[in-house]
């Protein structure tokens, strides 16, 4: 095969790797029940003393790339670890898990994404947006739980958003992390902590009502904000190609 089909194939074998991949961590988490299985091991943590918040920390990176949902995990660290300690490592399992999974989409399928967006002036009128305003763009995504938290992962990672800017605009999650934390932290029995048997009082509803507020204003935000700036980028992009022809 020629160097020329070469590039053509590879590039794309990438992303229809990484897609595949996806789906088939989607079916095995859902056919399998990883959640429970995850959430078994976390159990298995509270008997490991001093090196527990290592294994719970490995344990969470592990469930990111699954796609098994955090909530649970994120539960469980409150109660295992209470409210201070427990929003620590949650907040560095997830931050460390999500970065993983960036650097996947990333190294996997960017380039070739890439090529196709440099095709299309509104798509890369949006990439150009995102990398300027990567920061701001994953904080807001980060703070609404409209945005699938494991899947944004990967698809962040083929847009022009600095690692730097998701690494700190993942700060967006430490509410949620908190709130969620603390919620396991009122459990006593860390076997019988699930979605369905959750401790609650007049605070934690007050604060989860809260939190769902500020996740609902910042899609809106983001929702705008998107295409505001994308349209100042096209917008420059079409000037820039007059000058051009023009000179």
């Amino acid at each position: 095969m020629s160097q020329q089909k070469q590039r053509f194939f590879n590039p794309k074998l990438k992303l229809i790797s990484i897609a595949l991949l996806v789906l088939i961590l989607i079916i095995t988490n859902k056919q399998l029940n990883l959640q429970q299985a995850f959430g078994e091991a976390i159990i298995w943590v509270e008997s490991l003393g001093k090196s527990g918040p290592i294994a719970f920390i490995a344990i969470y990176n592990l469930a990111t790339l699954l796609f098994v949902p955090g909530f649970i995990l994120t539960l469980k660290g409150g109660c295992l670890f209470g409210l201070f300690w427990g929003s620590i490592y949650v907040i560095i399992a997830s931050t460390l898990g999500a970065t993983f999974a960036f650097l996947i989409g990333r190294y996997f399928s960017r380039n070739w994404v890439s090529r196709k967006i440099a095709k299309n002036p509104q798509f890369r009128a949006v990439d150009k947006a995102i990398a300027k305003e990567g920061f701001k763009i994953v904080l807001l995504t980060r703070l609404s739980p409209v945005f699938p938290f494991n899947l944004l992962n990967y698809v962040l990672g083929v847009t022009q958003v600095s690692l730097k800017d998701y690494i700190l605009g993942s700060i967006g999650m430490i509410p949620g992390t908190v709130l969620y934390v603390y919620i396991g932290s009122l459990a006593t029995d860390l076997t019988r902590l699930d979605s369905s048997n959750l401790p609650s009082t007049p605070e934690t509803q007050i604060a989860k009502w809260v939190l769902q507020g500020i996740g609902l204003i910042a899609f809106v935000i983001i929702t705008v904000y998107i295409a505001k700036i994308a349209r100042k980028a096209l917008n420059e992009s079409v000037v820039t190609t007059q000058i051009t022809e023009e000179e």
